[in-house]
C-alpha cells in the first residue's frame, strides 16, 4: 500500500560558528594546496547536500585537478614555458576559484534552507507549497476549506441532517471552555458594576 506517510523530521542545523569554521578549514585546504585538493570542498558539499549535481561537480573538479597534474608533469624542467604548462596552471587555478565560489554559495544556501525548514517544523510556521505534495500539510497548518454559504430556498423535502463533525482537539476544547468562563465572569462583573450606579 502506498500513501503520503509522514515527513521526515528536519534535524537541527549546526551552530553558525561551527559552519563558518568548517567552511574556513575546507577552503584553506584547497587554497594552501595550490588547488590540488580543491576536490575536498566538493566532496564535503556532495556528502552534506546529497545532490547528484554536487557529485557530478566533484568528479569534474577531480578530473580537472588530474588533468592539470598531467599537463604540469609533462613540462620539461622546473619552469613552465610551454602552452600545455600554462594551460595546466590556468586549469588548476580556474578550477580552484570556481570551486571556492560554488562551495561557499551552495553551502550557505543549503544550511539556510535547513534552518528555515527546522524553524518551520519547530515553531509551526506554514510550509511553502511543494510541487510534489497533494496540498496537505503534515502539521495541519492550513485552515480547513469552508465553502461560501448558499442561500436556501424553501423546499418540500425535510432538511437533511448535517454530517457529524469531527471532534475538536483537546486543546481547542480547553481554550473554548476558558473563553466561556471568561465571558461569564465579565458578564457578572459588568452586571454588578452597572447596578452600583
Amino acid at each position: 500500500m502506498q500513501g503520503q506517510g509522514h515527513a521526515q523530521p528536519v534535524q537541527r542545523p549546526p551552530h553558525d560558528a561551527v559552519l563558518v569554521l568548517l567552511r574556513l578549514v575546507f577552503v584553506a585546504v584547497g587554497v594552501f594546496s595550490a588547488g590540488f585538493l580543491a576536490w575536498v570542498m566538493m566532496l564535503r558539499l556532495a556528502v552534506v547536500t546529497r545532490k547528484s549535481v554536487d557529485y557530478g561537480l566533484l568528479v569534474a573538479v577531480a578530473a580537472a585537478d588530474v588533468l592539470s597534474l598531467v599537463l604540469l608533469g609533462s613540462e620539461p624542467g622546473d619552469d613552465v614555458h610551454t602552452p600545455g604548462g600554462y594551460l595546466g596552471i590556468t586549469l588548476l587555478f580556474g578550477a580552484l576559484l570556481a570551486t571556492v565560489v560554488y562551495y561557499l554559495v551552495a553551502d550557505v544556501r543549503h544550511f539556510q534552507r535547513r534552518r528555515e525548514a527546522y524553524a518551520a517544523q519547530t515553531y509551526g510556521y506554514a510550509h511553502p507549497a511543494s510541487p510534489y505534495t497533494t496540498g496537505t500539510s503534515p502539521l495541519g497548518t492550513r485552515p480547513p476549506h469552508t465553502p461560501p454559504p448558499i442561500p436556501q430556498q424553501p423546499s418540500a423535502h425535510p432538511p437533511i441532517p448535517a454530517p457529524p463533525q469531527r471532534p475538536a482537539p483537546a486543546r481547542i476544547e480547553q481554550v473554548r471552555a476558558e473563553l466561556d468562563e471568561l465571558s461569564d465572569y465579565l458578564r457578572k462583573h459588568d452586571g454588578h458594576h452597572e447596578s452600583g450606579r
